[in-house]
């Protein structure tokens, strides 16, 4: 998912807009490769510390001390890490972004944090893995849109170009729906786990207030992303193939996800929501597609 947020924020939904790049295609792979590592680094150091719980909620998913041992999953976290790091910092200091090193340092740092101790505490966790997935979208944006001479040459010709602007509400739209998406997706995780959180002594929403607590907490956040979309389609009904594809592919899926939140209390049931939560989450970033099909 995280590969193809990046290549279609790039390729379809940046370069509708503008082609000219700050990035050439090969530097945008590089960048794109230390994104993709680290986030691989994520997932080991997470499932590392969740070891225990996953025995539990995900039997058949347990890779830890089954295929790999422990301590090669260390080394593996370690060297995926430290790749991606060394790749996202020579891509900075190379392009004369030497400031932006530190967002992959403060992520990597940030993604070992939220394993080891975030990750248990009831929704500050689930925002925090939620931003980082919805930073994603923005990276690319930071990276790709900032060329310097076309800024230069956009502001002095024609100070009050609102391209920018209309640029930046875009990414920012999708960057808060992968933020919402992913939030919603982890609360409702968090309830499917809360056997095996219980047993690691995990402080999560579910544990704290409840399953049936917690999923109108879900509810509610839904219905943030509900009336969020509704005040999109409203700003885009002008085209016809972004609104249709919007209500088709987005709002009906989430309208039917609310109604079986509503009444669900199985893991299974939880479980189909999750994944369906991000079949919702797939469709909105292949809406970038339609960009390059608007005039």
């Amino acid at each position: 998912m995280v590969l193809l947020t990046m290549i279609l924020t790039k390729y379809a939904l940046l370069y509708s807009f503008i082609t000219n790049s700050f990035l050439t295609h090969f530097e945008f792979s590089i960048l794109t490769l230390s994104v993709l590592l680290i986030t691989a680094g994520g997932y080991i150091i997470n499932d590392i510390y969740d070891v225990e719980a996953d025995r539990l909620n995900k039997p058949n998913k347990v890779f830890i001390d089954v295929i790999i041992s422990k301590k090669n999953a260390w080394r593996s976290y370690f060297l995926l890490t430290f790749i991606g790091l060394f790749l996202s910092v020579f891509l900075s200091f190379y392009k004369d972004l030497s400031y932006f090193s530190f967002v992959f340092i403060f992520t990597s740092f940030g993604l070992f944090l939220y394993s080891k101790y975030l990750k248990k505490l009831p929704l500050l966790g689930n925002f925090i893995i939620s931003v980082f997935i919805a930073f994603v979208i923005y990276l690319v944006y930071l990276y790709d849109f900032k060329y310097i001479e076309f800024w230069k040459l956009t502001h002095k010709e024609a100070e009050n170009s609102v391209l920018f602007l209309h640029v930046w509400i875009t990414v920012i739209l999708y960057a808060a729906f992968s933020f919402l998406t992913t939030l919603i997706r982890e609360i409702i995780k968090d309830i499917e786990d809360i056997n095996g959180d219980l047993k690691i002594k995990a402080k999560t929403l579910p544990i704290i207030i409840g399953r049936k607590r917690a999923s109108k907490v879900a509810f509610f956040f839904s219905a943030v992303l509900l009336l969020f979309l509704l005040i999109i389609l409203q700003y885009i009904k002008k085209d016809r193939l972004l609104l249709i594809y919007g209500i088709v592919f987005i709002l009906l899926p989430l309208l039917y996800f609310m109604c079986k939140l509503w009444f669900s209390k199985s893991k299974k049931a939880f479980s189909e929501l999750s994944n369906l939560m991000k079949v919702i989450m797939l469709f909105g970033i292949l809406s970038m597609l339609l960009f390059r099909c608007l005039d």
